[in-house]
């Protein structure tokens, strides 16, 4: 169970589907995220150089996340091999975000929906970095489509790519890395230096998966009656646009296949900014958009579990871990 396999891959991902991440169930987000906090503090305290108390904070959380991981499942391994099957399963599902994404944008998309904007703005301030209290109902609906975007690639697709390359214990490990970079990774002058390492290092880990959810959001665009030339021709043309080496490439991807236009001016903690346009404005973004980027979601969710899948069994066969 230490190592990927094509069952665990499967119900993983299933139990993912079914049930996400419920608020009564301890989570190992909640813990890496105390862990980086109390980390943070001692380190501010402890080290001159900041930048190499961002090293040492992403090698502690790493090492501490990927390690708790290995002992758990190489001690159940031992004593009891259908047990650390099982808990192989749950670890790698709380890596995966489908059911979390979709549950907390729908709540944004209902509350505009019934037209309680100042519900939709609290609910949306939870799965986005920027501000939103001053948004409008356009805005919302663009904000929440590109989060969903993004987070198809950070949530799903890179957790699955890393959990298939280097099983539950990788996978938690790059967990670990995104945790950080949504504590630390940001550019102000608190995060700007003992964030770095972390920052740095979520880029380097979603590098590839990035790019393989721009493709299967492509791929994805002739199952929703889309153009695959025009999704793949806006895709390769604004990929680049973005701040961010990586969220460009899902975003102007599904901006392709959607058709609509995602990016323009928004507010960091009060600080006005303007990304580039990504994609052509044929449509608007409204809630019409948002059920078809769900769609999307999933699509590619189930496309890159099927890759998955056929790899590993293809290099490790198809067995059940304890047999």
């Amino acid at each position: 169970m230490l190592y990927p396999d094509a069952p665990t891959i499967f119900l993983a991902l299933l139990l993912d589907v079914i049930i996400g991440d419920p608020h009564w169930l301890p989570h190992p987000v909640t813990a890496i995220g105390r862990l980086i906090g109390a980390l943070d503090r001692g380190l501010r305290r402890n080290w001159l150089n900041e930048r190499v108390a961002g090293v040492i904070l992403l090698l502690l959380v790493g090492i501490a996340a990927g390690g708790s991981v290995w002992l758990l499942l190489r001690v159940l391994g031992v004593l009891a091999p259908l047990a650390g099957w099982l808990a192989a399963i749950l670890i790698s599902s709380t890596c995966l975000a489908a059911r979390s994404l979709h549950r907390e944008s729908a709540r944004v998309a209902d509350a505009v929906a019934v037209g309680d904007l100042p519900a939709a703005r609290r609910y949306l301030s939870y799965i986005v970095g920027r501000d939103t209290d001053q948004l409008d109902e356009p805005e919302i609906w663009r904000a929440v489509v590109e989060t969903v975007a993004e987070n198809t690639s950070d949530g799903i697709i890179a957790p699955l790519f890393w959990l298939t390359l280097t099983g539950p214990v990788g996978a938690m490990v790059f967990k670990a890395v995104s945790t950080l970079d949504s504590m630390v990774g940001y550019k102000n002058p608190r995060y700007l230096r003992i964030g770095w390492a972390s920052a740095r290092a979520d880029d380097l880990l979603n590098f590839v998966p990035a790019r393989i959810t721009a493709l299967l959001l492509v791929m994805a665009a002739p199952l929703i009656s889309r153009s695959v030339s025009k999704a793949a021709r806006i895709a390769l043309r604004d990929c680049q646009k973005h701040p961010s080496p990586n969220s460009g490439h899902p975003e102007a991807a599904a901006a392709g296949v959607l058709g609509v236009r995602l990016g323009g001016p928004a507010s960091y903690g009060g600080v006005s900014s303007f990304k580039e346009y990504l994609g052509d404005p044929l449509e608007p973004v409204d809630g019409c958009t948002y059920r078809t980027m769900i769609v999307l979601m999933y699509i590619s969710t189930l496309l890159m579990a099927a890759m998955c899948i056929a790899a590993v069994t293809c290099l490790r066969g198809f067995r059940v871990p304890f047999a």
